[in-house]
């Protein structure tokens, strides 16, 4: 029979006294000294259970039985009782609950089918029971900002905002947190109210702003102290503007984890998670090394994979991209030997449906101070174009060819970022296509270096100036001479070396011409007085 609930408090009390006057013992003795006695919640006193405990139970044992046949029965069975109830609590395995998103990039607003940032704080809520003051951790895996129009145009400033409000504890450092540069990624940093996680982000050069963290330790629960490393891809200097990356190096996962869980451990964790921008087969090559350390979970991103699994203890969790859905990762953790007992891991997705009020009004906020700057309507498309689409293709390299006197324009297919939707054509709709600030370079090859540039990597460029016809390769109606040299306008991304074109090697001298790639496709879509009986299709390759 346990003792009233209402009442535990009171016979606690009552236990204590009694027994410590039974004994002998002077009950002021563990009185609050300070303020630091007293619960936080209610400002009362709480009495030190597991200390009287240990006592009680030591003077017990030592006691002659004769002493013990001494104190009242009433008092035996509250003893017996108390101390069985504190053995249960103190054996009582915790559960440490994760909730993980990573490759946000910027997508805060509600879609037609996904709830955006409300909608998954209200799945949070109501779908996991998640408060701040409960034993959860919210993290990302990185790639938080750069997407629509909505977080871009503000170089991440709103999806940092929203993020602070949505309660995050941490990320991992994303390839594109670097898209603004050191001084953009600097003042985010800054304004975070969780922290930017590298471990294996070394500083080359001294003028590196200290905005990326290794670790941090936090306070899960009263008492628990988990600690979290953030690893950031390797790959990011491929994936990024390598000029943003060049004091940086990026050293190798395994390396690292050897390295700082130690530090880890030793700053008072214990229980320590990974979160990354790594996908899947990296971190399956990861998991070995992330075992033997004694990681709970890896965490991941990059890639936008979906994948949930527990392999020998460890939890692997990845949840797509975009806030569509998201991770729930659950630590069982003994109290005593805080080793990790028991391991879940799950996916869920976050539907169109109620959002999160506070959010919800945010990320409002943020909309209208867009659409005040960006909601101006330049055209009009009937079908809407996909970002991968040859519509899409043509549409941005015929625009910078238009503007700038080239033979050819060439644009790596990954810096279009989203589709256009059917229906009136807006700046916002231009900035969500490409959010990156790039400028276009004017460079100088061979027509055997174009072809290789063109034939790079497993996905080719988009491209126009450039025609196949046959076996044969044509620029400007005529057949590409290998030795002949062809002016070609590329974004400065690629001419720097991403995604490992060859730019740079071919013609270190390229110009710099300072336009912004955005602009021509504006000035060209306004030019072509787009309507319903013109749609923008009609000038556009066939999709």
């Amino acid at each position: 029979m346990s003792l009233p609930a209402l009442g535990r408090g009171l016979w606690s009390q009552l236990l204590t006294r009694t027994t410590m006057a039974t004994l002998g013992w002077n009950a002021d003795r563990v009185q609050p000294r300070s303020r630091d006695d007293l619960d936080d919640r209610t400002n009362r006193w709480v009495p030190p259970r597991k200390l009287a405990a240990h006592t009680i139970s030591s003077k017990l044992l030592a006691m002659k039985r004769s002493t013990l046949t001494r104190i009242p029965s009433l008092v035996c069975l509250l003893i017996a009782t108390a101390l069985a109830g504190c053995t249960h609590a103190d054996n009582e395995v915790v559960t440490l609950t994760i909730l993980y998103t990573n490759d946000e990039h910027g997508w805060m607003a509600p879609t037609e089918t996904h709830g955006g940032a409300a909608g998954m704080v209200q799945r949070w809520r109501a779908d996991e029971g998640y408060t701040p003051e409960d034993a959860f951790l919210i993290l990302s895996g990185g790639d938080l900002w750069t997407g629509p129009a909505l977080s871009t145009w503000f170089e991440g400033e709103s999806m940092v905002d929203v993020m602070n409000a949505m309660g995050y504890h941490a990320a991992a450092v994303g390839n594109h947190e670097f898209d603004f540069g050191v001084s953009g990624l600097a003042a985010r940093a800054a304004q975070a109210e969780f922290a930017l996680l590298g471990a294996n982000v070394r500083a080359t050069s001294e003028d590196f702003p200290e905005a990326i963290l290794s670790y941090i330790v936090q306070e899960a629960a009263p008492g628990l102290q988990v600690g979290i490393i953030g690893l950031a891809s390797q790959g990011t200097p491929q994936t990024t503007m390598p000029t943003h990356v060049a004091g940086l190096h990026f050293a190798d996962y395994d390396t690292t984890l050897v390295e700082v869980v130690p530090q880890v451990r030793d700053a008072g964790a214990d229980v320590v998670v990974v979160i990354s921008h790594l996908c899947e087969g990296e971190l399956t090559a990861l998991a070995p090394t992330a075992r033997s350390l004694g990681v709970a979970m890896l965490g991941g991103g990059h890639c936008h994979e979906e994948v949930a699994r527990v392999e020998e203890g460890l939890a692997i969790i990845v949840a797509g991209s975009r806030l569509e859905a998201y991770g729930r990762v659950d630590l069982g953790i003994a109290p005593r030997s805080r080793e990790v007992v028991d391991v879940s891991a799950v996916l869920k997705p976050n539907p169109l449906g109620p959002g999160d009020g506070e959010i919800e009004a945010l990320v409002a906020r943020w909309q209208a101070e867009l659409d005040e700057a960006l909601l101006v309507t330049i055209g009009y498309t009937e079908r809407g174009i996909a970002r991968n689409s040859a519509g899409m293709h043509s549409l941005v390299t015929n625009a910078w060819l238009t503007a700038y006197p080239a033979d050819v324009a060439m644009s790596n297919p990954g810096g279009f970022r989203q589709d256009i939707d059917p229906g009136e054509i807006t700046l916002a709709d231009v900035v969500g296509v490409l959010p990156f600030d790039n400028t276009l370079i004017d460079v100088t090859l061979t027509g055997q270096q174009l072809l290789a540039s063109y034939l790079h990597g497993s996905r080719r460029p988009a491209v126009t100036g450039l025609t196949q016809e046959g076996g044969r390769y044509l620029v400007g109606g005529d057949e590409l001479d290998p030795d002949g040299a062809c002016r070609v306008l590329v974004n400065d991304y690629m001419a720097a070396g991403g995604d490992g074109y060859a730019f740079a090697e071919y013609d270190p001298d390229a110009y710099n011409t300072g336009i912004d790639w955005r602009q021509p496709v504006i000035e060209w879509i306004s030019a072509l007085d787009t309507s319903p009986e013109n749609p923008l299709e009609h000038h556009l390759a066939a999709p």
